[in-house]
C-alpha cells in the first residue's frame, strides 16, 4: 500500500519540472493522478507516459487564472475519479526585468499567476473537500516568498503572498479536516533555469548544487500523506540553505 493508495491528486503546472516529479511518485505511491497544464501537447504526452504504469491519469489543458477553467478542473476530476483529496497547486511563471522598466501589464500577469491563480484552484480546492470530508493542499511558494531579488518584485510579491494566503487558509478550515501547506524551492535543475545559469547559482547556493525535482516531490509527497497530519499553515523551504545567509 503506497502513502496515497487511491488518493485523487490533482497538479497544476503537471506536465513538467517538479509538478511532473510529483506526479511520477504520486502514481508510484497508488495515487490517481489529474494532470493540469497549458501545455496541451508536453500534458498529453507525460499523461501516455504514466498511463503505461497506471490506468488512473487524466490531462487536462486549463488556464488557472480563469475562473471557469479551474471550476471545470475539479467537475471534470470528480466526474473521472469520483473526489478530489490531494492538491498540489503548482502551476506558476517567473521573470526578472528592472522594476522601472515593469509594464504594469507584465506585474498583473507575474502577480494574477502567481498568486490570483493559486487562490483560485485553492478556493475550488475548498469547495469540494468540504463536501467531502477534507484533504490536503500544498501551495507553490518560493524562497523569493522570504527574501527579496534584484529584478523580481512581482515574484517576490505574488510568492509572499502566497505563503500567507496559506497560513490564512490553514487556520480558517483547520477544523474541517482541511490541511493546507506551502512548499518554497530554491535554485532547482529544471528546464526553467537556462543551462548557462546553471552553474553560477549553484555557487551562490551553501550546498553548492542546484536542488533536484525529485527532491521537491519528496517534500510534496510529505506535505500531501499522513506523514505530516499535525502540519498545517507551514512553509516548507527546500533552498540548499539560500535563506539561512
Amino acid at each position: 500500500m503506497g502513502k496515497l493508495q487511491d488518493k485523487v491528486a490533482v497538479i497544476t503546472g503537471g506536465a513538467s519540472g517538479i509538478g511532473a516529479e510529483t506526479a511520477r511518485l504520486f502514481v508510484s505511491e497508488g495515487a490517481k493522478v489529474v494532470l493540469v497544464d497549458l501545455n496541451e501537447e508536453k500534458g498529453k504526452a507525460f499523461e501516455e507516459e504514466l498511463k503505461a504504469i497506471t490506468p488512473h491519469v487524466l490531462f487536462i489543458k486549463a488556464d488557472i487564472t480563469s475562473e471557469e477553467e479551474v471550476e471545470n478542473i475539479f467537475a471534470q476530476a470528480v466526474s473521472t475519479f469520483g473526489t478530489v483529496d490531494v492538491v498540489f497547486n503548482n502551476a506558476g511563471i517567473g521573470r526578472v526585468h528592472p522594476s522601472h522598466d515593469l509594464e504594469y501589464s507584465e506585474w498583473r500577469k507575474t502577480v494574477n499567476v502567481d498568486l490570483d491563480g493559486v487562490f483560485l484552484v485553492a478556493r475550488e480546492s475548498i469547495r469540494n473537500m468540504l463536501q467531502t470530508g477534507g484533504g490536503t493542499i500544498v501551495n507553490t511558494a518560493s524562497m523569493y516568498g522570504w527574501v527579496g531579488s534584484p529584478g523580481s518584485a512581482a515574484y517576490n510579491a505574488a510568492k509572499g503572498g502566497v505563503i500567507n494566503l496559506t497560513r490564512s487558509l490553514a487556520l480558517e478550515y483547520a477544523d474541517q479536516n482541511i490541511r493546507i501547506n506551502a512548499l518554497c524551492p530554491g535554485f532547482i535543475d529544471t528546464p526553467i533555469i537556462p543551462e548557462e545559469d546553471k552553474q553560477a547559482l549553484a555557487s551562490i547556493t551553501p550546498l553548492k548544487r542546484l536542488g533536484k525535482a525529485e527532491e521537491m516531490a519528496k517534500a510534496v509527497l510529505f506535505m500531501s500523506s499522513d506523514d505530516s497530519s499535525f502540519m498545517t499553515g507551514s512553509s516548507l523551504t527546500l533552498d540548499g540553505g539560500y535563506t539561512a545567509q
